[in-house]
């Protein structure tokens, strides 16, 4: 074999190579990026007559139903200082004068370990616009209650939203 036939067989495979790799990197340069899954917040978890709910279990959606700017902000920091897990937060679609949990399970464990933290708050009837349980702040509120409610024990079998990595 001559000199000029090798280099020439040895330019023909390195140009193969050089467009197999161009083919390859085309193909994952123009792939779709993968999407991340969107991890659950909170998972539906049964709790016995007698067992107990705690804060840190418990994930709240606060919204603003008033006219004051920030209120359903602040209000979720009060809650997730006193070791509620945060849930959505926004503008309720229809405004309100008092304080509401939106639940269609009154006697849930989860939603009266939130009501005990607010004066005056009532469990309606409510879509689910939001991950746990579902507060809507309405012009009369001013602050939550100073005593603090760390837990709850369920009176009857019951499922909440609980949040996931909680023990």
């Amino acid at each position: 074999m001559t000199g000029a036939l090798k280099s020439a067989l040895t330019l023909a495979v390195l140009a193969a190579l050089v467009l197999v790799a161009a083919v390859w990197g085309w193909g994952a340069l123009t792939e779709p990026l993968p999407e991340d899954e969107p991890v659950a917040i909170c998972e539906p978890t049964d709790v016995a007559a007698g067992g107990e709910v705690r804060r840190d279990q418990v994930v709240v959606s606060v919204f603003n139903g008033s006219k004051r700017s920030g209120l359903a902000g602040s209000t979720m920091a009060e809650l997730a200082e006193r070791g509620f897990v945060e849930g959505d937060v926004g503008d309720a679609p229809l405004p309100t004068a008092t304080t509401q949990i939106w639940s269609s399970e009154p006697t849930n464990p989860a939603v009266l370990l939130v009501q005990k933290q607010f004066k005056k708050a009532k469990i309606v009837p409510g879509d689910p616009i939001g991950d746990g349980i579902v507060v809507v702040v309405g012009e009369k509120f001013k602050a939550l209650k100073g005593k603090q409610v760390e837990s709850v024990l369920a009176e009857a079998d019951a499922t909440y939203c609980r949040a996931t990595g909680s023990e």
